[in-house]
């Protein structure tokens, strides 16, 4: 039996910029995406503490150590500059992968640089 499961995510991070003109995705700061084990293009769960919206999207690559977090086409319009969030991803585990399975969890500081990483 497979179980699907937590992969990662990057806890609190700050809304940086929304551009609804864009054609869609999230733009994570490069530095992040690597820690939390993301790839560019990968689906990403989006979810917002300010007002508890949520969505999906995928992730694509903003400036290393830029710290931006920027929400890009019509899920712009789900979030406002300097919403706190979490991206989260998930992924699909076989039984026999979950003995010492844990997810990967990114936490930053008020410029969302990680922090601590919880492996």
């Amino acid at each position: 039996m497979q179980k699907i499961l937590l992969k990662s995510k990057i806890h609190r991070v700050k809304i940086t910029d929304a551009n609804l003109e864009y054609e869609g995705s999230i733009s994570i700061d490069e530095d992040l995406m690597e820690k939390a084990g993301i790839l560019p293009y990968e689906k990403v769960n989006v979810w917002n503490i300010n007002n508890g919206g949520r969505f999906e999207t995928y992730a694509i690559k903003a400036g290393r150590n830029s710290g931006d977090i920027i929400v890009n086409g019509a899920a712009s319009r789900l979030v406002q500059i300097g919403d706190t969030i979490i991206i989260a991803t998930f992924g699909i585990y076989d039984e026999n992968e979950l003995k010492n399975f844990k997810p990967v969890l990114v936490y930053v500081d008020e410029k969302n640089r990680a922090v601590d990483i919880v492996k």
